[in-house]
């Protein structure tokens, strides 16, 4: 049976079918839904850890148990995850091991648009990239495979189209293979040097072989048009180029994308006038062709930056441009904001209000850098708010102190915050945290987080007590306030700032978007009351707008949450 499926079904799929016993990831577009769904087969085990490192460590000790174990993570969680990886690639595997990272060019949902190829040619671990949705499953099923006969993790690059986009996907039954047995084996598996030196000698070997099967893998496929023009490509891009191009080009198109072939590529080449190379992001292909003394066309004529497409490979190779049709009217832009009756308006309010300095991390918060609220000044990864507001703080002394906090979210907290938290109380800096609880992971779809008292699957779970861990850190300064109440936020963070001693704000009031939230009646202005000052739009809501000189609240966004009515000095803002 055949079903149209996105990427990241096709991928869950793939786990399934592959005999995968246990699932660990932490949730980042455009990687989230592979978990999610891998979660709806019951014979999977499925969970959200809380970072990406710890994720790997689960994954990898379900492979040294004998199970086949998969992670899943975004491109900067690889970054995280980098530690376990790179010694996973010396311990090798016993079950079979796959790790999804999904690259964003074009950076529609992050911070930055590295290429995750370089973690595998670092880490010296097979790569594979599908390049649609019944690849993804059928890769991810030969990854296992290759996997267990290479001792290898096995890393499966996605990347935002592939990952959201739909095609066919033939449907299989689940093959569970044997468990495999596990041996204490400390020469393979305890990372001292005295092990470890041995391993290396064992890596390189083992690319040398993975090099050989790179030559003849069935996932690098030559598509042969005869002509003069061959291109070299993989993943998505292989999808442009070949609805670009058609049959006037031949392809190389790779789905081993480290190691590289050599012999493979050379042949290739020999066959055409002239060879393009077509990637996304950096030349990682490009320059491997170069160093075999290969003449290929590639970054001078793509450039580095962003997202390919049809219409960019039809231009840059036949000279054609994409028709297109202009629009004439003035059509506002609409850049993304924080939803009508985020429990994040209030807070970012009052530090706007008040000139506060602000430590930003990674989460939906982080819309609050926009204007009109613009109440952030750093944004850098994930739990790296806390950690600069102590390097601010240490940099600038008590003046900063007094005025610049940080901000992050409680998924971001139980993620990598608490680290810079213990760093705070341990070395000492009069410095004030923010802890936005909104009671799930809302960036990436409300995912349960270890705050929240449920597991992947809604079961009950253990649950932080965030005041209570900031405690047990060393800081003994922490209140809890309501972001809906401005006054009781501005006062508490005028508070703080003022102490002498570190300090934590939990703001806390659930996401807006939350099912089990109940929300007001929508609010209305009166119009003989509105004096058009517009105080209202300075807290950025969506559902609030100015027809004929008047506020105007639009009755299908608004959820009663009452900041407005706060706000407004002239009482316009009712019920």
């Amino acid at each position: 049976m055949k079903k149209l499926m996105l990427g990241n079904a096709a991928f869950a799929r793939g786990l399934y079918e592959a005999g995968v016993t246990v699932v660990s990831s932490y949730p980042g577009t455009p990687s989230t839904e592979i978990t999610e769904c891998a979660a709806e087969y019951d014979e999977i085990y499925a969970e959200w850890a809380p970072n990406e490192k710890v994720a790997m460590e689960v994954a990898l000790g379900a492979s040294i148990a004998g199970s086949r174990s998969f992670c899943g993570m975004k491109h900067v969680g690889l970054n995280v995850a980098a530690d376990p990886l790179y010694t996973a690639s010396y311990t090798g595997v016993n079950g079979g091991m796959v790790i999804a990272v999904a690259d964003d060019p074009g950076m529609h949902s992050s911070q930055n648009e590295q290429d995750s190829r370089h973690h595998a040619i670092a880490s010296k671990v097979l790569m594979v990239e599908p390049s649609d949705s019944a690849e993804c499953k059928d890769f991810v099923k030969t990854s296992f495979e290759l996997s267990e006969e290479y001792d290898v993790p096995v890393i499966v690059r996605m990347c935002t189209r592939v990952a959201h986009s739909q095609s066919a996907v033939e449907l299989c039954d689940r093959v569970v293979p044997p468990q495999k047995e596990y041996i204490k084996n400390p020469q393979k598996y305890v990372m001292m040097p005295a092990f470890a030196r041995p391993r290396h000698v064992f890596v390189e070997e083992r690319t040398k072989k993975l090099i050989e099967y790179a030559e003849k893998s069935p996932l690098n496929k030559v598509i042969d048009n005869g002509g003069d023009i061959g291109i070299i490509t993989s993943g998505i891009s292989y999808q442009y180029a070949r609805e670009a191009m058609g049959d006037k080009a031949s392809y190389l198109k790779l789905g081993v994308v480290n190691p590289l072939p050599v012999e493979l590529i050379k042949d290739f080449c020999a066959k055409y006038k002239k060879v393009y190379v077509i990637e996304e992001l950096d030349d990682i292909i490009e320059t491997h062709c170069k160093k075999l003394g290969l003449e290929v066309i590639g970054k001078e004529l793509f450039g580095y930056i962003g997202e390919f497409s049809q219409a960019l490979i039809a231009e840059k190779l036949l000279g054609v441009k994409a028709e297109s049709s202009a629009f004439d009217g003035n059509v506002p832009v609409r850049p993304p904001v924080m939803c009508a009756g985020c429990p994040h308006r209030g807070l970012f309010y009052c530090l706007s209000k008040n000139k506060i300095t602000v430590s930003g991390d990674i989460g939906c918060y982080t819309l609050g850098a926009s204007a009109p609220l613009a109440a952030m000044d750093t944004t850098i990864c994930m739990g790296a708010s806390i950690s600069a507001l102590h390097g601010f703080n240490k940099a600038r002394g008590e003046e900063a102190e007094k005025s610049t906090v940080a901000v992050i979210g409680d998924s971001t907290f139980m993620h990598s915050g608490m680290t810079g938290l213990v760093n705070i109380a341990y070395n000492s800096t009069n410095s004030t945290v923010i802890i936005l609880d909104n009671s799930i992971t809302g960036m990436t779809g409300h995912q349960q987080n270890p705050t929240t008292g449920k597991n992947l699957k809604g079961d009950p779970a253990a649950a932080v007590n965030l005041e209570e861990l900031c405690k047990a850190i060393g800081i003994k300064r922490v209140r809890v306030v309501d972001p809906y109440n401005l006054a009781e936020t501005e006062a508490a963070i005028k508070e703080e700032l003022a102490a002498p001693e570190a300090s934590v704000i939990i703001s806390r009031r659930p996401c807006a978007l939350l099912k089990y939230v109940k929300h007001k009646p929508a609010l209305k202005v009166v119009n003989d009351k509105c004096k058009g000052c517009k105080m209202c739009l300075k807290l950025g809501c969506p559902a609030i707008s100015v027809r004929d000189g008047k506020a105007v609240i639009d009755r299908t966004q608004c959820v009663g949450c009452g900041i407005c009515t706060e706000v407004c000095k002239f009482g316009a803002i009712e019920e």
